[in-house]
């Protein structure tokens, strides 16, 4: 490596320091972007300074991480830490990267009403909880409670 070039740490953070004095960002926020643009960065460098076809395929890793909505898809859901194809992401799975769902979604930027699973399971639980009537169960075990609780 020639003296002349950044590092990938370097590039990182002066990406990061532009997008921070044109943008209002929380330290949370700074940090995450450099995190982000790291592993892009890093990416590029693995691949002798090429961006390759499969980072800007729908179906791969990198595109995935850029946009992290499309790894919920409709009969799986690739996990963004492994990068391997789940129907549900469990509890147990994310411990193994030392997160939680509620992490690994602030992490990722998908948004906390959204479920880890594939819109199929999803939409097979939905469709058994308003046969077996559970929001109705729901609402009375509420009301009930508040009646309790006051």
């Amino acid at each position: 490596m020639q003296k002349s070039q950044k590092t990938v740490v370097e590039m990182s953070a002066e990406i990061v320091a532009a997008q921070a004095s044109n943008k209002n960002m929380s330290s949370e926020d700074i940090t995450e972007s450099l995190r982000r643009v790291f592993d892009v960065l890093q990416e590029i460098q693995s691949g002798n300074g090429v961006i390759s076809e499969d980072a800007t395929s729908p179906d791969s890793l990198a595109y995935l991480r850029r946009n992290p909505l499309a790894s919920i898809q409709r009969n799986q859901v690739v996990c963004l830490e492994s990068g391997k194809a789940y129907k549900l992401l469990s509890n147990r799975h994310l411990a193994l990267y030392g997160l939680t769902p509620r992490e690994y979604k602030k992490k990722w930027g998908i948004p906390m009403t959204m479920p880890l699973s594939a819109r199929s399971l999803t939409n097979r639980r939905r469709k058994l909880a308003k046969e077996l009537g559970m929001g109705k169960q729901l609402a009375e075990w509420r009301a009930e409670r508040k009646r309790f609780v006051g």
